[in-house]
C-alpha cells in the first residue's frame, strides 16, 4: 500500500524551522508496512493544501497530513481536507481526540478530520511527533496491554473497503483489524 505525507506549516515551508513531524509520520508508516511514495511540505494556505491533497490522493491509497489542525487563524488543514472529500469519516477524528485527551485537556481544541477521496483515505494528524505516535498506535499499559485503541489498526480495512489494496501490516508494530470474513490467508 502506498502512502503520502503532507506537512502543513508556514515556518517549515519557508525553511525557518526543520520538519520534525513529516519524518515522524513517514517513519511510523514505513515501520507498519506502508511504502511512503511521496512527501511534500506546503504553507498554511487552503488552496495550496487542497491542490496537494488532490495530487497526493491520485497517487497513494493513504494520505496523511500533519499540522494546521488547531484553532489559530491560519490553521486551515481540516477545511482544505473537507473541501476535497467525497465522504467524511468522523470516527477517526473522534478517536484521535480521545487519545490526546489522556494527555492534555486542550485536545478538545484539535480539529483533525479524516475523509475519503475516490479510493484514497486522507487523515489529518497532530503536528507533534509524540502526539502522532500516540494517535497512530494508541495507549498501552506498562505491560504492553492496549488501553485505548489507536487509529492505525483500522486504516488497512478502511482502505480495503474503498477499493484499495489488501495490506498486511507488521504485527509487532500494529496488527490490522478486520472482521473474520475479511481476513485473507497470509502471502
Amino acid at each position: 500500500m502506498t502512502a503520502a505525507v503532507l506537512t502543513v506549516s508556514d515556518s517549515v515551508a519557508l525553511g525557518s524551522r526543520v520538519d520534525a513531524s513529516g519524518p515522524a509520520v513517514a517513519a511510523a508508516l514505513e515501520q507498519a508496512g506502508f511504502t511512503v511514495a511521496a512527501r511534500e511540505i506546503v504553507p498554511d494556505e487552503r488552496s495550496v493544501i487542497e491542490a496537494a491533497l488532490e495530487r497526493l490522493a491520485a497517487k497513494a491509497e493513504l494520505v496523511v497530513t500533519t499540522g494546521g489542525t488547531g484553532v489559530a487563524e491560519r490553521d486551515v488543514t481540516p477545511e482544505a481536507t473537507l473541501a476535497v472529500a467525497d465522504r467524511v469519516m468522523p470516527g477517526f477524528g473522534e478517536q484521535m481526540r480521545r487519545i490526546s485527551l489522556e494527555f492534555v485537556p486542550t485536545a478538545v481544541l484539535s480539529r483533525q478530520v479524516a475523509v475519503i477521496r475516490a479510493s484514497a483515505l486522507i487523515l489529518n494528524l497532530p503536528g507533534q511527533p509524540k502526539s502522532i505516535r500516540e494517535t497512530l498506535e494508541g495507549l498501552k499499559s506498562p505491560e504492553g496491554r492496549p488501553l485505548v485503541a489507536g487509529i492505525f489498526a483500522a486504516v488497512p480495512y478502511c482502505v480495503d473497503l474503498i477499493g484499495g489494496p489488501y495490506l498486511e501490516t507488521r504485527e509487532e508494530v500494529v496488527k490490522a483489524f478486520r472482521p473474520k470474513s475479511a481476513v485473507r490467508p497470509p502471502r
